[in-house]
């Protein structure tokens, strides 16, 4: 035989035959435990083992609050209250634009400044808004792309309503 195969033989050997585990009591040495086992049994029981303890830590970490102190990671409870700060602080901007429009018209009549053809009811809310551009509106070549992309995919599901399920007769035939 080929040196490969007496290596192969020898490790097959090792990884499989039965060896004792016994404990004893070293005062009486008394056989406390004693298990029969082999390298393969002990090679798998460890590898299961950290499996396990991989996935149960990974479980932990995932679900549970722990995450929380992993960095790159924030709270559920963080993410809302930023959420709602920026929507007030957007509302809250839009309202400090009109309180300065309103003002600033105010000073414009006290200290006699007006424009008399310029002034209309609603001169102060007009002034804050943002107008759009017609261009900014405009759908891109790669939305337009896309919605004709989903316009396929959508015709594509829709099963055919040209043709009807066959109905089964029920007709006995007479002996």
């Amino acid at each position: 035989m080929s040196k490969k195969r007496l290596k192969r033989r020898k490790i097959k050997e090792n990884l499989f035959n039965k060896r004792r585990l016994i404990i004893l009591n070293e005062d009486t040495f008394e056989e406390t435990f004693s298990l029969k086992l082999t390298l393969m049994n002990v090679f798998i029981v460890a590898t299961l083992g950290a499996i396990i303890i991989t996935t149960i830590t990974t479980f932990i970490i995932a679900f549970t609050p722990l995450r929380e102190f992993i960095p790159g990671y924030s709270s559920t409870k963080l993410k809302k209250d930023a959420t709602e700060l920026a929507l007030k602080s957007d509302s809250l901007t839009v309202a400090l634009k009109k309180n300065e429009a309103y003002i600033l018209s105010i000073r414009k009549v006290l200290t006699g400044q007006l424009d008399y053809a310029k002034f209309n009811k609603d001169s102060i809310l007009s002034s804050t808004e943002e107008i759009v551009s017609p261009e900014k509106l405009k759908a891109s070549e790669e939305e337009l792309e896309l919605r004709n992309d989903v316009l396929k995919e959508e015709k594509d599901a829709q099963p055919n309503k040209d043709v009807a399920p066959k109905k089964r007769s029920t007709k006995k035939s007479k002996n």
